[in-house]
């Protein structure tokens, strides 16, 4: 006896957004090969992204940071500020060093992907972002953030009101770990670090776990650390 039928899941909505179409066409082909994945829009510029991104309202938008009218900062900016349930915006660039990427992740976008990445990278970004995890590459990151905070400043007030818990996972959001990872490193369960994920984002007031990484840099917590 077989037991009740399962409805499949639809396929997560991606809108894609470069000024190349060369590159557009490779990112579809790739994507549109896995049958959880389906490209719904193309656009050339920010300016075509917005209002495309706003009456489709994808799961994931794949966002050039460089391009003609409105860049992929300001365009990441548009989206997450007019829409109440915004995608999931991963900055595809050239170069991980680019301080357009770390204007892209203070925007809110959820990470960064190189346009060398193999197909199985960026698969696997669509997904891992959807699930709420960020993607950082930490050594960039880092980079990234200490050349624009260059110079002694204050710690954020939010740093004290950490507790020590809290600080671990912080410091292992910054590493790059997921909530898995970091629950097997800390010896707690997945639900703990979720929550303790929460409480971090709450007091740092960051949108998602790529905020709360720039927040944890740009507040004095990594130094401190």
């Amino acid at each position: 006896m077989t037991g009740p039928a399962t409805t499949p899941r639809p396929p997560l909505r991606i809108v894609l957004c470069d000024d190349e179409r060369m590159v557009r066409t490779a990112l579809r082909v790739i994507l549109e090969a896995e049958t959880d994945l389906e490209v719904v829009a193309e656009a050339a510029t920010g300016a075509e992204a917005v209002p495309l991104v706003r009456s489709l309202a994808p799961d994931v938008v794949l966002m050039d940071v460089r391009m003609p009218e409105i860049d992929g900062i300001r365009a990441t900016e548009q989206i997450l500020a007019t829409m109440a349930e915004p995608p999931r915006i991963v900055v595809v660039t050239t170069f991980e060093n680019d301080s357009y990427v770390y204007g892209a992740l203070r925007a809110g976008a959820a990470g960064f992907l190189l346009k060398r990445a193999g197909p199985d990278e960026l698969i696997g970004a669509v997904r891992l972002v959807t699930r709420g995890d960020s993607l950082l590459f930490p050594a960039a990151v880092r980079s990234l953030a200490e050349a624009h905070t260059a110079g002694a400043r204050p710690a954020a007030p939010w740093v004290a009101r950490l507790t020590d818990r809290e600080a671990d996972v912080l410091r292992l959001m910054a590493a790059g770990l997921s909530n898995h990872e970091a629950s097997e490193r800390l010896g707690v369960g997945p639900q703990t670090v979720k929550t303790h994920v929460a409480s971090v984002l709450a007091k740092t007031g960051a949108r998602d776990r790529t905020q709360a990484v720039i927040a944890a840099y740009e507040g004095g917590f990594m130094k401190k650390s």
